[in-house]
């Protein structure tokens, strides 16, 4: 390929990877934590009477019937859960949405639970779950923005039409030296060098893995509109009816009696005779009292692929037993849905088991320090060209101001969202039960870190601040297993400390992840204590250009 194509190639590589880098870390480093969304949220959950149990499935029924005459409104969509976590709620749970809220906006919900009591009467109860992992998932989804709304999803799709283009004008640039350099990792003093041959290997490795994030990203930011065109020109507008199920014509169009509702045990058993292999986790309930009824038996099949995070579906007939829609249950999908759903779980992870979460783990990770890395690169390119001018007396030449903003933006927003993730997990012990509204304290607390990072790192410049934010971040980070053991040690401080293997795999995680973060702190601070003068990683050549 012609040279000046591919400057003209590099040159995109390098702007749309500075336009969208800072976010897509965010994106990743948050996205990286969600794939262990389950384990975070049990975490985080609090010790309770009605969560961490399972109902008697044998009075399942007794509980919906009595729950449905005393709160019909709950017969819109309820859920039975079959697996016991400390985030899940023993009997049925259902959610109240604020009208006009967006679907995707979980800020705008309510929660309810209802459990039978000993004398058969229903206690219905408003609970407040911890919304941690959901923020963080929603901070993955809108790569860093507060909401998941509409327009903020358009904004990721955007941000994923610049990640595409980086992939492909990356892939192009290192096409004619890709044999040769693919796995050279040339280690010595030339850090640049040594940088950039780390990042194009980690690139080339996971450019699979990037590429169906990059994609399934802009399907996700603008599938309402792919839905409605392909609702229109494909489904002649009944795209919604492979959800809902159909309607039962033996139904009376009066409002049916939910006691006449087969028992959740001999569903399950419908279920289990068209797919032995699939395993239930629960039974989400929908119109019961009207003539399209169904129940989605959710759960997750380990020899297929799941078509979402949760896990697939197969709609039953609550009344009949009757199989109504299997086209969500893995290994029983078509063709076209098995193709769209293996998308879906190429993205969230949803096969292969935990091998396959710690693979997405660590590319999530690896991914966000591509973006912080490749800044990184494009700083010390600016330093090495300018020093190619230098001055008239021999001295280095002073970075151009943009250079040390972007340097100071870089660091400010990655390592505030860093700092901003960790501590904001830790308040979920220690604020419980403390403030009114911790959902909006994690929201707050995350933001206000954020932004205080990136205002010490245009305050003090990228050098330094760097090596600060490194060790906040370790500090923040092994305050989450140091959480733990305090409440262990000591009950009388309010907070609990959970016994399941998924909370402490969360604490063993952060544990290691401090380590990390102490070990980058050093190697930046001997980075910039003994760089060049002229670079943005010095601390002489930062504080010259911090005045």
């Amino acid at each position: 390929m012609r040279s000046e194509f591919i400057r003209i190639y590099k040159s995109v590589h390098t702007w749309t990877g500075i336009v969208a880098g800072m976010v897509l870390f965010i994106a990743f480093y948050a996205g990286a934590i969600t794939i262990f969304k389950e384990p975070l949220a049990r975490w985080a959950a609090p010790p309770s009477a009605i969560h961490g149990h399972t109902h008697p499935l044998g009075d399942a029924s007794a509980l919906i019937v009595a729950t449905l005459q005393k709160y019909p409104e709950a017969a819109k969509d309820f859920r039975l859960h079959l697996e016991v976590a400390e985030h899940l709620p023993k009997g049925i749970s259902w959610e109240v949405r604020a009208p006009g809220a967006d679907d995707h906006d979980h800020s705008a919900v309510r929660h309810y639970v209802a459990v039978l009591e000993t004398g058969g009467d229903v206690q219905v109860e408003e609970v407040h779950p911890s919304g941690l992992a959901e923020f963080i998932d929603t901070l993955h989804r809108v790569v860093g923005l507060p909401y998941d709304t509409d327009p903020n999803r358009w904004v990721m799709g955007f941000v994923a039409v610049l990640y595409a283009l980086a992939l492909v004008s990356g892939v192009i640039v290192l096409l004619p030296s890709l044999v040769k350099d693919f796995f050279a990792l040339r280690v010595g003093k030339n850090l640049k060098r040594m940088w950039l041959d780390a990042h194009n290997v980690v690139g080339i490795v996971s450019l699979p893995f990037h590429v169906v994030m990059a994609l399934t990203a802009v399907v996700f930011a603008y599938h309402d509109g792919f839905y409605l065109i392909q609702d229109k020109f494909i489904h002649d507008g009944r795209w919604g009816s492979a959800f809902q199920g159909r309607a039962n014509a033996a139904a009376p169009a009066t409002q049916r009696d939910p006691a006449a509702m087969r028992s959740p045990a001999d569903l399950l058993d419908s279920v289990r005779a068209l797919s032995p292999s699939f395993e239930p986790t629960s039974l989400q309930y929908l119109n019961v009292t009207g003539p399209r009824a169904a129940v989605r038996v959710w759960g997750h099949d380990p020899t297929a692929h799941s078509p979402r995070f949760v896990g697939g579906f197969v709609a039953v007939d609550p009344y009949s037993g009757e199989i109504m829609n299997a086209d969500f249950l893995p290994g029983h999908q078509s063709l076209s849905n098995a193709i769209i759903g293996s998308f879906f779980a190429l993205h969230f992870g949803a096969y292969g088991g935990a091998p396959v979460q710690w693979i997405y783990f660590l590319l999530g990770l690896a991914g966000a320090w591509l973006f912080y890395g490749g800044n990184l690169l494009w700083l010390e390119t600016r330093r090495i060209k300018a020093a190619r001018t230098g001055n008239a007396d021999g001295t280095p030449p002073e970075q151009r101001r943009d250079v040390r903003w972007m340097a100071a933006a870089t660091v400010g927003v990655c390592l505030g969202a860093v700092c901003g993730i960790s501590l904001t997990i830790v308040a979920a012990r220690w604020l419980h039960g403390r403030v009114e509204d911790i959902n909006a304290w994690h929201q707050g607390i995350y933001y206000a870190v954020f932004f205080s990072a990136l205002v010490w790192a245009f305050r003090r410049g990228a050098a330094q601040s760097s090596v600060h934010l490194l060790r906040l971040a370790a500090v923040f980070t092994f305050a989450i297993p140091a959480t733990s053991f305090l409440a262990w040690i000591f009950p009388s401080l309010g907070m609990w400390a959970s016994g399941s293997a998924a909370a402490m795999g969360v604490d063993g995680t952060a544990l290691a992840g401090g380590f990390c973060f102490i070990w980058l702190a050093r190697a930046t601070n001997r980075r910039v204590k003994g760089g060049p003068v002229d670079s943005i990683w010095s601390i002489r050549g930062d504080s010259a250009g911090g005045r």
